[in-house]
């Protein structure tokens, strides 16, 4: 069983709140996921130029990089998101580009600095998601995930926090069950896997009530284990608005 070491998370949540922020940046959220056990894509935030290679080195290649900023929402669009570096000169050279572009694009653009990450193998992808309802609490989603989620909405809820075996059921619930299994001659994913993560992401909503949602994806579900690759956490708005009244 995965389980919680919450003891940072309060600190990032409280952080982003000071700040009269809702959305985290992807590394805070990632941080949170870990301290959950999430299997979370291995990354690090570069404030400086220095630490690129320090960086690259340890969460290893290929490697994604993109600017982490409140001010900056579209990354692509202005080329502030890079793929498939191979090494740590690219890394450097990755570095210096998204700053100058996103610079360009906006230069009063609050840079937190840029992360690296660990591209994924790619695996089955699912969604595993988490909202807040104000009649009913924190409940937990699964579904089909990547560019399908919209286009086949199979996805399954349940009320958080749940166990193992109630997340199990709820991922078997969803036609994409047949891809848990093996479908047509491929191997069975690991459903066990999977289900502690939607464990986690139930304890987390429970635990932490000033989450209003939660959303991974994709989760990749591969034979053996599976990673979360994108991971949003959004913070409830009325509490950002409490700070801000008191700042």
């Amino acid at each position: 069983m995965k389980q919680s070491k919450g003891h940072s998370t309060r600190k990032i949540i409280e952080s982003a709140i000071a700040s009269s922020r809702t959305l985290l940046f992807e590394h805070e959220a990632d941080a949170i996921a870990r301290q959950y056990g999430i299997n979370v894509a291995r990354s690090g935030l570069a404030r400086e130029e220095k630490q690129v290679s320090v960086i690259a080195k340890r969460v290893g290649f290929p490697l994604a990089m993109k600017i982490v900023s409140p001010d900056i929402v579209h990354k692509s669009d202005i080329g502030a998101v890079i793929l498939n570096i191979g090494s740590v000169k690219e890394a450097q050279r990755a570095y210096s580009k998204i700053l100058r572009n996103v610079r360009n694009a906006n230069s009063r653009a609050c840079i937190e600095g840029v992360l690296l990450q660990r591209m994924a193998t790619k695996g089955f992808e699912f969604v595993v998601g988490a909202v807040r309802d104000a009649q009913f609490g924190p409940a937990v989603m699964f579904g089909l995930g990547g560019i399908y989620v919209e286009l086949f909405k199979d996805v399954s809820f349940r009320l958080a926090p749940l166990s193992r075996s109630e997340a199990i059921s709820m991922m078997r619930q969803t036609k994409s069950s047949a891809l848990l299994k093996g479908f047509r001659g491929s191997e069975p994913l690991d459903i066990r896997s999977g289900a502690e993560t939607l464990v986690a992401v139930g304890k987390l909503m429970h635990e932490e009530e000033a989450i209003e949602s939660i959303d991974i994806n994709p989760l990749f579900i591969y034979s053996k284990g599976d990673l979360a690759v994108d991971v949003r956490i959004l913070l409830r708005k009325a509490l950002t608005n409490v700070e801000s009244a008191h700042s």
